[in-house]
Parts: structure tokens; sequence; C-alpha cells
């Protein structure tokens, strides 16, 4: 397994920084609307939910569960370790607020569907990506 792959990091604005830089403390966090308390990712503007613009990032518990997922055995870049798992988590604090990310930290034929997961990060810089864990 080569040393050498990095990580393609996403590109910081005035909507996403919170979301990628968060993790500094270990913490991740997510838009929620002060007005109804419905969290929104990815981040936007307005909540879809009642139309308020008082949103805010907010911690949420970094718990959820494995609702899709894949084994990708093709390398995208240079050096990237295979095979990897690539997921859709579910976070607790609503239904149908997802994340994809990676599941890493176990056997990749240990993960399935209806698996619980917490987040770790990865930092890269400043950015710090939420990845999953068995829980």
């Amino acid at each position: 397994m080569s040393t050498d792959f990095q990580r393609a990091l996403p590109a910081l604005d005035d909507l996403n920084t919170f979301f990628w830089t968060s993790g500094h403390d270990g913490q991740l966090r997510i838009l929620q609307c002060s007005d109804c308390q419905h969290w929104l990712h990815p981040p936007g503007i307005i909540c879809p939910k009642c139309l308020s613009r008082n949103i805010a990032p907010q911690v949420v518990s970094g718990r959820g569960t494995i609702e899709a997922l894949t084994i990708n055995h093709q390398p995208w870049a240079p050096g990237q370790p295979v095979p990897y798992a690539i997921a859709v988590v579910s976070l607790d604090e609503q239904q149908g607020l997802h994340l994809t990310t990676n599941i890493v930290g176990c056997p990749i034929d240990s993960t399935h569907i209806g698996q619980r997961v917490r987040v770790v990060f990865e930092a890269i810089e400043e950015i710090y990506l939420p990845l999953f864990t068995p829980a």
C-alpha cells in the first residue's frame, strides 16, 4: 500500500467552511434552522422546511447508521489504497439527514448496511474530513 496518496480537498467558501473545519475540536457541525429546528445538509442559505434564513451551525452527536454502502476496488488517484468503503450515513438527529463518507477503522468485509457508526476526523491542513467508524 502506497503512502503517497493525497485526498482531494474541498474548496472552502462562505457557506461550507464551518463544516469542513469544525472537526478541529472533534465535533461535527451541521446547519440547523433556529426557527423550526430542521437540520440541513448540504449547507444552504434558507431552511427548506420553513423558508427561514435564521440558520446556524450546531453540534450534532456524530452518531448514525449506514444506509447505503459500496466497496470500491478502483483506485481513482495515484497511490490510493483499495478497497475502501463509501457509505451514506443517516445521522441520528433527523430522518433524511445524510452524509456521504468513508467507513474507516475496521476490516472492509465487516461493514454492512444497518451498522451503527460514529464520526472520526482526518485532518489535512485546515480541513477536517468527517469519516465514520463502527460505534
